[in-house]
Parts: C-alpha cells; structure tokens; sequence
C-alpha cells in the first residue's frame, strides 16, 4: 500500500559498481526482461519484480532510495528494507512550506487541488480523487539532498508536481541517465503543469523524450469500454514518460553515463536498438567491441567488422 503518494514514488536508483571495460556486456544485456508496473514503496521493499529497476538490481551493484515523509511509516520501511534500499521523511518538492491536499485514495493526493469539474467528465476519477483534508507541509528540494547523489535511473510520480521537483534538482539531474516521470496531457489537479511543461523543461537540461509506458486515459461519462470503468476508448489523460539523454549528442557524455544508459534501457525498457547506438559511442571513445558482443546477443550472427 502506499501512504503519501507525493513521496512514496519518487524513487532514485544508483548503479554504483556499474559494467566496466572488462565486463562482459552480452551477459549483462541478456538479463531476464519481465514485464512491470507500480512503484509504490512497499513495492520496492518487497518483490523488485514488479519495479523497471528490478532487472538491473544486483547484490553490491545498486543502491535506492526512496521518500516517506510520515516518520512512524519512514522508519518501518527502513526496517524491513534491504542493504541496497534506503528512505528518507522528506516531502519532495521546490522546499517551502505548501499545501498538501489529501484525498480518499491516497495515490491521488497531491500539491495540487484536484480538478473536479473536470474529473466528474470522466468515468472513475472524481471518485478516486476526493478531497478529504488539506495540510501544510514543508517540502525539501533533491538538490538540498546531497546524499541521493549520484542517480542514474530517476522515477517520479507526484500527481501534477513533477516540474517543481524537475525545476528545483537542476544539480542533481546531470548524473541522471534515464528519466521516467509521470505526466498529464489535462489538467486533473488545478494549476498543475501539463506534459509540454515537463517536456520543455527536460529538454532544456539536456534530455529528450524516448518512449511512454502505457498511455492511461478514461471514457467520458455516460459511457464504458467493455464494462470497465478504468478503460478508455480514445481520451488519453495520463501516461509515465521516458527521458534519456540527448542521443544526438552521445559524443558529449562520457563512457561509464554511456555504458549505464545502454544498460537500464535495455534491461528495464527493453530498447534494444537505441542501447545498440550508445554501445556504438561508447566503444568509440573507449576502444572495446561491447557493441559487436551485444549486437551478436540480439541477433545471433557475427557483426562484420
């Protein structure tokens, strides 16, 4: 279960022992590639199956780190927790006090007010999206958080804050190698900022837009798709976006954020083609033939030289 969404799903993982020039890559490239989906906290403490991060998770060569503001519910996570994991009682956020509006669903609360004019137009939102009570909470900035530094695989999903916390961690996002950060194409929560907010923003530090995961969305009322009140037939609402570092410009980054990049996009999003091209950079500039051996996984033939 999660408690505050706000902070549960943010999570940062850190390859810390990542692959090296002596590591052979077409092993770690044929890691199991499972299908996945949630990121509650719990989540994370429990089966790392169901988290994009779990196929890169080994003894020794990661770390995560989580959000749960709520201290009793902080530090019971951090009992059951395992040595790579860790959680911090922190609101995330642009640090000044804001408030925290509270809904019936706790994976709907967030910063913002919800829109509820707008999600009464739609099946099963206003109704996972009550308000029950608003709070004020002080909120700290990633960037003010030296000990989540570095992150290589960043995921967030604030419910509409995702620019604040995007737009307060400029320091600490040019260690991040993969982005994926939910965003809304409407405005559920009043005031939010929208998915080309997100984008604009993203691109200005030097990531591009790579893929969405399963784009989310609702019928409008009165009407259903196959009897199910969370299926859409068009309207899309939501989705989790996947950023990476500007591919057109894989010549500027350096070997280990190349080498960590091609690993988490083919072991977590499966993106076997746009790993390929950043192994191709990679052995480039360090002159290894991890993309001979990778292209040779993939496709079992020999690449020509």
């Amino acid at each position: 279960m999660r408690t505050t969404l706000l902070a549960a799903t943010i999570a940062v993982v850190a390859i810390v022992a990542s692959c090296s020039s002596s590591t052979d890559l077409a092993t770690e490239a044929s890691l199991p590639l499972g299908q996945w989906g949630g990121d509650s906290a719990a989540m994370i403490v429990g089966d790392t199956a169901d988290v994009p991060y779990g196929p890169v998770m080994r003894p020794g060569k990661h770390r995560i780190i989580g959000f749960e503001p709520a201290q009793e519910e902080c530090d019971r996570l951090n009992a059951q927790k395992k040595e790579s994991e860790t959680f911090l009682p922190y609101f995330i956020g642009d640090g000044t006090e804001r408030t925290f509006h509270e809904c019936n669903f706790p994976m709907t609360s967030s910063l913002y007010p919800p829109n509820t004019r707008l999600l009464r137009e739609f099946q099963n939102l206003a109704e996972l999206t009550t308000l029950v009570r608003q709070h004020r909470v002080k909120t700290k900035r990633l960037d003010d958080i030296p000990e989540v530094r570095p992150i290589d695989l960043l995921k967030i999903d604030v419910q509409g804050a995702e620019l604040e916390v995007f737009q307060n961690a400029p320091q600490t996002l040019t260690d991040v190698c993969v982005i994926q950060t939910e965003v809304e194409f409407v405005p559920l929560y009043v005031g939010q900022p929208l998915f080309s907010d997100v984008d604009i923003y993203l691109r200005s530090q030097g990531f591009l837009l790579h893929t969405y995961y399963t784009l989310a969305g609702r019928c409008f009322k009165p009407l259903q798709a196959n009897n199910d009140l969370n299926a859409r037939i068009n309207q899309i609402l939501w989705t989790d976006a996947i950023y990476v570092r500007d591919f057109t410009k894989l010549d500027q980054l350096f070997p280990p954020m190349l080498l960590k990049m091609a690993v988490i996009l083919n072991d977590c999003y499966h993106s076997a083609d746009l790993a390929a091209r950043i192994l191709l950079e990679y052995d480039r500039q360090t002159g290894t033939k991890h993309w001979k051996q990778f292209m040779k996984v993939l496709t079992g033939i020999e690449p020509p030289e």
